[in-house]
């Protein structure tokens, strides 16, 4: 496996939540600085040295509220 994506969103009880995608992988933090080391701890422990992707990728997505 040559990367990992994961899935990054604002928690609504505050911190932020990160989810791979095509793999049963998810973290949490309450800081986006937080959330990368827990994203790399979580892929060392979810992944085999033989199978350990190269690249982590964070997709990051934010959602905001506009007044109509």
């Amino acid at each position: 496996m040559s990367e990992v994506l994961f899935l990054v969103e604002q928690a609504p009880e505050g911190g932020y939540t990160a989810r791979a995608l095509g793999d049963s992988i998810l973290t949490e933090a309450d800081t986006l600085p937080e959330l990368r080391q827990m994203v790399q701890d979580a892929v060392h422990c979810h992944f085999d040295a033989g199978d350990m992707p190269k690249v982590i990728r964070l997709h990051i997505g934010r959602e905001e509220v506009l007044a109509a």
